[in-house]
């Protein structure tokens, strides 16, 4: 019996079908989004959750490159930082626990996002300025923030080990930084506009309306 399964494909060919996969996935979003009534924030968080979990999971072969943290941002400055924190516990949490791995690093991810989705939420009135998205401010903070999150990720080591490992560690995964910071811009050049489009037909109020709604509760 024939096992046409049992194909071996190197490490770009993997990244190439992965890249694939995930373009579908985005495809389908798309038009799932359509669907949505308007101003149905969670039923679009839930798709944006999906898309972040499969993004992380399908880049994994790419180092630190995901659009997990462009995802959360705009989340931030859209909807605000209750529904942003939320996303990014989500995704942290889902895409450990199927594939990525499970541990307490999985919290310090959470909070390093929850961090990108507050500061997407407070600078909310300078990224969007009369409904549009400025792009090249979104770049460089989203740039600045793959720094940000990498280094409080690499809180979760002192778990482990002593403070003075520290900026050894920092130093040595400098480049992972900036693959992170790199591919962040990429994701807002790419994203920017469709994910814009979608979050501002599902944006009910002024995003610091939103956080004292939620505060007040």
């Amino acid at each position: 019996m024939y096992d046409f399964h049992n194909v071996s494909l190197s490490p770009i060919q993997s990244l190439f079908l992965n890249i694939a996969i995930l373009s579908i996935i985005v495809l389908s979003l798309i038009r799932s989004e359509r669907s949505l009534r308007d101003q149905s924030q969670w039923g679009l968080l839930f798709l944006l959750a999906v898309f972040g979990v499969s993004g992380r999971i399908l880049l994994d072969p790419i180092p630190n490159v995901q659009p997990v943290t462009v995802l959360v941002l705009f989340a931030g400055a859209y909807f605000g930082a209750p529904r942003a924190i939320a996303l990014a516990a989500t995704i942290a949490l889902a895409s450990n626990v199927i594939l990525l791995g499970h541990g307490p690093w999985t919290l310090f991810q959470a909070l390093g996002w929850g961090l990108v989705g507050i500061v997407g939420s407070q600078l909310s009135d300078s990224l969007l300025v009369n409904g549009e998205i400025r792009v090249n401010r979104m770049a460089f903070l989203a740039a600045i923030l793959g720094f940000v999150f990498n280094w409080i990720v690499s809180l979760s080591i002192l778990i482990e080990t002593g403070s003075s490992m520290m900026i050894p560690y920092l130093l040595n995964g400098l480049v992972f930084d900036l693959y992170h910071a790199a591919g962040n811009v990429v994701f807002v050049a790419w994203m920017a506009v469709p994910l814009g489009d979608m979050m501002a037909r599902h944006r009910t109020t002024r995003n610091p309306d939103a956080v004292r709604e939620v505060a007040s509760i």
